[in-house]
């Protein structure tokens, strides 16, 4: 019974793999896999959600205005903006998975829902691949306008402004698959599902106002 176990598992956290990507087409099918919170459902996605929640919190830390005018301190290099990235994102993609983790079970206890922590946790990470995703722009960002990205007043311009667009578009589509999430989890209506979202949403959508100079 012990072999068949050790032989079921990683067929298990594969399919979690699989359902990172699949979130984007099919998300309720995925999110309704996350009803499942016990132990062994939870560290079999445990993987995917770590690489998602490092991943997003790179992405995040790159789309700051922070992030634009590293190198203008003639002291740093683009080494040194990598490591920064890496480094940082990766301690700024953990705060966000736990800080905002705690609002998303605060929205839907809110809601009327009993659900955990971990869960909470889980949905916020799985509806974040899009913004993971916003990644795969760096490099043609880079292809066009190199070390200028980071930099007050470089080359990029209004150009790069298209590129700001689609990340917005990535935390939007994030925030939508949170909806979804917890409508699927919690068999929700539409406007219930909304609601509950509304509370781990506002910060996020506050502090990408707050970037655009909107706040």
């Amino acid at each position: 019974m012990a072999a068949t176990d050790g032989q079921a598992r990683p067929g298990v956290e594969r399919d979690w793999w699989l359902r990172t990507l699949l979130v984007l087409q099919a998300p309720r099918s995925v999110f309704v896999q996350l009803r499942d919170d016990s132990d062994e459902a939870a560290e079999a996605r445990q993987e995917p959600v770590t690489a998602i929640v490092l991943l997003a919190g790179v992405a995040t830390v790159l789309g700051t205005t922070i992030a634009g005018r590293l190198l203008d301190d003639p002291a740093l290099d683009p080494l040194v903006v990598a490591v920064w990235a890496i480094v940082g994102g990766g301690f700024y993609g953990l705060a966000g998975y736990f800080a905002i983790g705690a609002l998303v079970l605060l929205g839907v206890g809110l809601a009327g829902s009993a659900g955990s922590y971990r869960r909470a946790r889980h949905t916020l990470a799985f509806a974040g691949v899009p913004l993971a995703l916003t990644l795969l722009l760096w490099p043609v960002r880079l292809s066009l306008y190199g070390t200028d990205v980071f930099r007050s007043g470089g080359a990029d311009g209004r150009g790069d402004a298209v590129f700001d667009g689609l990340i917005a578009l990535g935390v939007v589509w994030s925030t939508v698959l949170l909806v979804v999430g917890n409508r699927a989890i919690h068999a929700w209506s539409w406007p219930r599902a909304l609601a509950a979202t509304a509370v781990p949403a506002l910060l996020p959508a506050f502090a990408y106002a707050r970037y655009l100079g909107l706040a």
